[in-house]
């Protein structure tokens, strides 16, 4: 979200956003010589929690709740967006204290910006005003913007976030790049949404997992785990996602539940307070069977963690483990081939896709050095995988 700062050397007033691959910073005006350090400190400090009660209703949809009857969590949230229409207004026209008191309102956006019109209101600057309203203007615009999925301009900021939800015309952007490159690139992580990103990774996740899985004999849920004994990856969340996936969730249900987990941890609160009493009593059950090992045991098997995810950057971290899943379906799927007496044999079975997909490996002899093998099966790899992906492709829509 946008950041609001005082630069006390040239008197301005000054806005920063991030955009994904270093931050943007932008003067939003010059303050009247008159302007007192604490009036600009107060200012900056109040535009800066409107820009982020503003960017809530993007992070926090309505839409990402089950309920929007009056007084649930989804109701507020709707009243937040809804008050959009009048943040301007209540800029120019704050509520100002009178007989002591001061009218506050319950919804967070339209308080923000009764507040930051309270900080004008003290400075006492028409020009001033003008400005901070325009600025204001282009930050609940790129809002709309990040909402339609066009993240260009001052709404690239959006990248830098975690959203309950996926813009499906940011998953097609992500699936674009990934079917380019299975194994992902930087526009994953400075042209598109983070969550849209992880909802697109998730697919080609399953998709190379699928592929691993039938080379090597296991399910897809193990695929991961195993690379790990071939290179440290980080495999807890990319299990997670394929056993979900593999007991019929969608990439979208799955990644939008594991988010959602993550984002009620940031918030200080556990998200499935059943579900850890349950992890809980089964450790010590299976500790207490183990007799003079049961405190060792216990102190292994007791749940650490209430979300595989970093609550501070959930999306963000879950993407980087989803594409780090892939790299290592690759490093199981090559050590395969590097363990096989005869490389023909790693012909792909017509019966094992939708089509018949040309490894290229039939062509290697003898004769090929290890840096040629690793390109052709890789080249077979990625056949094999986007044929898989373009087979599951409803999992997408």
């Amino acid at each position: 979200m946008s950041r609001y700062a005082f630069d006390s050397g040239r008197r301005a007033l000054v806005v920063s956003w991030a955009t994904g691959a270093g931050d943007v910073a932008v003067t939003v005006a010059m303050l009247p010589v008159a302007t007192s350090e604490s009036d600009a400190l107060r200012l900056a400090e109040q535009l800066t929690f409107l820009a982020a009660a503003a960017w809530r209703t993007y992070t926090h949809p309505a839409s990402a709740t089950l309920d929007l009857t009056a007084g649930s969590e989804g109701w507020r949230r709707h009243g937040d967006r809804a008050a959009f229409v009048n943040v301007l207004t209540a800029i120019r026209h704050p509520h100002l204290p009178r007989d002591g008191a001061v009218l506050q309102s319950y919804v967070i956006v339209d308080e923000a910006a009764h507040r930051a019109g309270r900080a004008l209101h003290a400075i006492g600057d028409s020009e001033l005003t003008d400005r901070v309203v325009v600025d204001v203007r282009a930050e609940l615009d790129a809002i709309e913007q990040a909402e339609r999925g066009e993240l260009s301009g001052r709404a690239r900021q959006a990248i830098a976030l975690t959203r309950a939800d996926a813009s499906p015309v940011q998953v097609a952007a992500a699936d674009v790049v990934l079917a380019g490159d299975p194994f992902g690139d930087a526009r994953l992580f400075t042209e598109v949404d983070p969550v849209a990103a992880a909802v697109a990774a998730a697919h080609w996740l399953y998709a190379a997992a699928t592929v691993t899985a039938r080379r090597v004999g296991l399910d897809p849920g193990q695929v991961v785990v195993e690379a790990d004994n071939i290179e440290a990856l980080a495999h807890e969340s990319p299990t997670v996602v394929l056993e979900r996936m593999d007991a019929g969730e969608t990439p979208r249900q799955v990644v939008l539940g594991l988010i959602a987990d993550a984002m009620v941890v940031a918030g200080g609160e556990i998200p499935d307070l059943d579900g850890l009493l349950a992890m809980v009593e089964e450790a010590h059950v299976r500790a207490d069977s183990l007799g003079e090992r049961a405190e060792e045991a216990r102190e292994a098997l007791m749940p650490r963690r209430l979300t595989p995810l970093d609550p501070a950057r959930p999306a963000m971290d879950l993407l980087e483990d989803l594409l780090s899943g892939i790299h290592g379906c690759w490093l199981l799927y090559r050590e395969y081939a590097d363990d096989a007496d005869d490389v023909d044999d790693m012909d792909t079975d017509p019966a094992d896709t939708a089509d018949t997909v040309d490894t290229g490996l039939d062509d290697v002899d003898d004769s090929t050095t290890g840096e040629l093998r690793d390109e052709q099966v890789a080249v077979a790899f990625l056949a094999e995988v986007r044929a898989e992906a373009a087979v599951r492709r409803f999992d997408l829509l």
